[in-house]
């Protein structure tokens, strides 16, 4: 049986089980149209090797206790066990506390499962989870008003392995970045760099209280200056200053994101889309649907209606629109593409604007779940032990290039991920970028080029297939087994999660286990099927963490 397919066996294989047990205690509510079974991985592995709560979700229809339930559902799969489909890979069945029932592999299972990472190699652990349903991730979508600080990195790193996580679990999907190149903001950064290219000229005046003060518009008027000298030292129309800097800045943007390893399918502009009718047509669709509403000279979208706190303005008094209203457009253009499934990935500062846009999404016709919008707390970096600052307009931030420079693009991604996109992230730059064992990307890369030199020790090129994989006795390395085991299902749950530190967390826990496995175990010995058999174990572990660092982006050492 093909990895790929145990999940969905052994999913199948409880759903029947669930319906017989049902059956029994004469429950009326069937499981199959209520009952989505997951599997997940136990937090302690002498629970075995998959679990699921499906008791704990069928209790109220049984009308019996999680525990309860589960002891039945264990009996029931054990007795019907030998005629189903997970004969031979299901060793033994057990009911925990509070309702869970835990699997655990047969061991003829976990020996071919080196053979089949050897097979499949830097296919390992793909999945056809997504079934190739277009799903659309947008990301970092700066507004292009300065350089991308180490705030917008945080985002980047997440939103490009979530994507390279979801494709590699079966989803066709884009990347896009969503350019705000129009609006008072880029208004106020045409009017920064006039200021500073007159500035240039010679023309000293008292700056905007509200411009941009970074060191970077500067650089923007200077290259204005080169390219066109004093032309424009008395040219009122920001227009010119706006488009220049806009362009200078998306070229430093670019250049950052493609060095940090980001690469993006479609860059769409909001001035486009304005131009393009679609935003006039958007509030006509929701016109038409019965959800606009004119009070006090506005006009409304009464986004109550799908829970948002307040019914929003979307088109003010004065004929302008609001923020909102392109983004509604923007939204319903990405279904218009023929994507089933958005995701936002988005700052703190946007919070409150979740609910909005996810009403608009239901106004339009499309289902609830269709959109995910994903929260990315801060980052907070310290230097010399002190906190910086970060300001766009008052100039005061650490950009994400100098991040980079200062702790490379591998350190730089994986610790953006090392803690969930919820939680606040502090980001010590002396810690983080130290050659020792304490830090993390250093702990996962160390291992991966640890296996390099042993398979060079043992003098192979690539291993040989022809092992006895029986002589893995040690708990060390039928631990190893286990976990190898576990990488299809943490690329399914953490695509599920839509949270990359499923995978981080994984590849910890991998590579902990080797260090230790290493430390107690000689890998290549006088006894040469062992060794065999052991330069097999390690090679797919190198497999499994260098198919782990890819989809983090973090790249692959032979050496360190």
């Amino acid at each position: 049986m093909s990895r790929d397919t145990i999940e969905n066996n052994l999913t199948q294989f409880i759903e029947k089980s669930a319906s017989l047990v049902l059956a029994d205690l004469g429950a009326k509510d069937a499981p199959s149209g209520e009952l989505k079974i997951e599997l997940e991985i136990p937090k302690e592995r002498s629970h075995g090797d998959l679990s699921t709560n499906a008791a704990m979700k069928m209790a109220k229809a049984a009308r019996q206790s999680p525990l309860n339930l589960a002891g039945m559902l264990a009996k029931k799969m054990a007795e019907h066990l030998g005629a189903s489909q997970m004969a031979g890979v299901i060793d033994k069945i057990e009911a925990k506390a509070p309702g869970f029932v835990n699997f655990f592999l047969s061991r003829a299972y976990l020996d071919g499962l080196m053979l089949d990472i050897e097979n499949n190699k830097d296919d390992y652990g793909r999945t056809d989870f997504g079934r190739g349903a277009k799903l659309q991730i947008e990301f970092v979508s700066a507004n292009p008003t300065g350089p991308l600080t180490i705030a917008h990195g945080r985002q980047a790193a997440i939103g490009d392995s979530l994507a390279n996580i979801l494709q590699f679990a079966g989803y066709n999907v884009t990347r896009e970045y969503y350019l705000n190149d129009e609006g008072n903001q880029m208004n106020v950064l045409g009017a920064s760099v006039r200021m500073r290219y007159r500035e240039l000229c010679g023309i000293k005046e008292d700056f905007l209280a509200d411009g941009y003060k970074g060191g970077y518009v500067y650089d923007i008027a200077s290259d204005l200056k080169k390219a066109h000298g004093d032309k424009y030292k008395d040219e009122a129309d920001i227009a010119i200053f706006r488009e220049f800097g806009l362009n200078w800045l998306m070229k430093d943007i670019k250049e950052d994101l493609d060095a940090f390893g980001v690469k993006f399918d479609m860059w769409y502009s909001q001035k486009s889309l304005r131009e393009s009718g679609k935003v006039e047509k958007t509030v006509k669709a929701l016109r038409e649907k019965g959800h606009i509403f004119e009070e006090e000279l506005a006009v409304w979208f009464r986004s109550t209606a799908f829970g948002d706190d307040k019914d929003r303005v979307i088109i003010k008094s004065d004929g302008n629109m609001t923020y909102l209203t392109p983004d509604i457009a923007y939204h319903e253009d990405k279904f218009k593409r023929g994507f089933s499934r958005i995701i936002d990935i988005w700052g703190p500062d946007h919070h409150g604007y979740v609910p909005r846009i996810k009403a608009a999404v239901q106004a339009l016709g499309h289902p609830a779940d269709s959109i995910s919008v994903l929260i990315v707390q801060l980052a907070t970096l310290y230097k010399g032990g002190k906190q910086v600052s970060m300001s766009t307009r008052a100039g005061e931030f650490i950009t994400l290039r100098e991040v980079r420079e200062e702790v490379g693009k591998d350190v730089a991604r994986f610790c953006f991920i090392m803690r969930r996109m919820s939680s606040h992230l502090d980001f010590d730059l002396d810690v983080v970028k130290s050659q020792s064992m304490e830090s993390p990307v250093y702990y996962i890369q160390y291992a991966h080029a640890r296996i390099w030199s042993i398979l060079e020790h043992g003098n192979v090129s690539s291993v040989s297939t022809d092992f006895n994989s029986s002589l893995l006795k040690e708990p060390e390395e039928l631990e190893l087994l286990q976990v190898l085991r576990q990488f299809p299902l943490v690329v399914v749950m953490a695509g599920k999660s839509l949270e990359p530190y499923t995978v981080l967390q994984y590849l910890q826990d991998l590579a902990g286990l080797f260090h230790s496995f290493y430390n107690k175990h000689r890998v290549v010995s006088e006894d040469l099927e062992l060794t065999k058999a052991r330069l097999v174990l390690v090679d797919c572990i190198r497999i499994v963490l260098a198919n782990g660092l890819r989809l983090l982006g973090v790249s692959l050492p032979k050496k360190m």
